[in-house]
């Protein structure tokens, strides 16, 4: 099977416009008078993004969140979505689209059309675009990082790992962890804050470590983590507890969608973020914790394949 970077390698041949950026960012940047148009497309397929027997409405409110979360890391207010939904079996697709209704009223989202299609197999793949519009210049991208900068994760980490873990065991279909896999926050008031002043910002969607990678290499520079600070909450504390192996757990599972993003050291943070690391010279990604070095794991997040 065709991995997910092969496959960017590929589409980079020829998607030249400056609004894609690449392909190396979560979102296309379209230039429009003194705005610019942010346009993001996230996917999820059953039993690769949620399972076959999960709730439909808690299937919605990730698909929604998770496009949002990209409109975020632009510092993009959302103007509305497209739908791509693939029709099954009456009472799923019912309680899918009253669960969509419900989480583009909690974001005030608009539902602006789509498309639909025939289920002929036995998986479902539902595919959403968010529109947004950023008036912030430069948008803020994975690039730009600077040696020096300090990075930074909004929120905590961890939690929709113990959420997942839990309700798989069968012990909690709800309360905050399992709330936190199910029903993620897109943290759209903290990037529209934070984008006059970042020098890179992204959502981390498959972990703090492998999404620091990526911006390092984006930066071309080097990004060093200090497992020591990585945030935790005290519903995965009591759960995992706090060790260096929770730590590297919450830091390399995914599906948190907070925002990792680069300031100045004399950036005044204006949202609830804590400092994990620092941009330094050189390439990739690092580890420690506190004055100990640490060596990467195997795999340092979610790969798609």
């Amino acid at each position: 099977m065709t991995t997910e970077s092969a496959f960017i390698n590929i589409l980079r041949g020829f998607a030249k416009d400056p609004a894609a950026r690449g392909l190396l960012d979560d979102a296309a940047v379209v230039e429009v008078g003194d705005s610019c148009l942010i346009i993001t497309h996230d996917m999820m397929a059953e039993d690769v993004h949620f399972r076959s027997n999960a709730n439909p409405a808690d299937v919605a409110w990730k698909l929604v969140a998770s496009n949002l979360s990209d409109l975020a890391a632009k510092g993009a207010s959302p103007i509305g979505v497209l739908l791509g939904f693939m029709l099954g079996d009456d009472d799923w697709d019912r309680a899918f689209a009253a669960g969509l209704e419900k989480v583009l009223g909690h974001y005030g989202v608009a539902l602006l059309g789509g498309d639909t299609v025939s289920n002929r197999g036995d998986k479902r793949a539902l595919g959403l675009t968010a529109l947004g519009l950023a008036t912030n210049r430069p948008v803020p991208s994975r690039a730009g990082a600077q040696v020096g900068d300090i990075v930074y994760v909004t929120g905590t980490l961890g939690d929709a790992l113990a959420g997942f873990e839990l309700i798989d065991a069968g012990f909690d279909e709800v309360g905050a962890l399992a709330d936190a896999f199910n029903r993620p926050q897109a943290r759209l008031a903290e990037g529209q804050k934070l984008a006059p002043f970042v020098h890179a910002m992204m959502d981390i969607s498959d972990g703090l470590l492998i999404d620091a990678e990526r911006m390092a290499t984006a930066s071309r520079l080097g990004i060093e983590i200090d497992l020591a600070c990585v945030p935790l909450s005290p519903a995965y504390v009591s759960y995992r507890t706090d060790s260096l192996e929770s730590r590297m757990q919450a830091a390399s599972w995914g599906d948190d969608y907070e925002l990792l993003f680069c300031a100045p050291v004399d950036a005044r943070i204006n949202v609830d973020a804590t400092a994990v690391g620092r941009v330094i010279a050189g390439g990739g990604l690092t580890l420690c914790n506190g004055d100990a070095p640490v060596k990467l794991p195997p795999a340092l997040g979610y790969q798609h394949h």
